[in-house]
């Protein structure tokens, strides 16, 4: 079965860096899209960055320029390397990946941004 386990997470500064890791099982990891969504308190999970088989990425806007998605397909893990975080990037951090007609999520790892 698919299996998505998120690590990085953190305390950290305004200013500072995290990188967030995502090792994932039981699917072709080279043959998918691998998207990292964040959900605040009190507001709905958005997507921030995605990449395709391609690498190709894509960016919220709210990220653009600081945060940077990656994947090592020999490992079977997307990375999230967030820079130059903010206040308002604290939120729990998700990996997914829509295969087989439905969305799979990760467990979640807490990131908090303090001022």
């Amino acid at each position: 079965q698919v299996r998505l386990v998120e690590s990085g997470g953190g305390l950290v500064q305004a200013g500072g860096s995290l990188r967030l890791s995502c090792v994932a099982s039981g699917f072709s990891f080279s043959d998918y899209s691998m998207n990292w969504y964040r959900q605040a308190p009190g507001k709905q999970r958005d997507v921030v960055a995605s990449i395709a088989p391609s690498a190709t990425t894509v960016y919220a806007d709210s990220v653009k320029g600081r945060f940077t998605i990656s994947r090592e397909n020999a490992e079977n893990t997307v990375y999230l390397q967030m820079n130059r975080l903010k206040p308002e990037d604290t939120a729990v951090y998700y990996c997914n990946v829509y295969a087989w007609r439905r969305n799979y999520w990760g467990q979640g790892t807490q990131v908090t941004v303090s001022s």
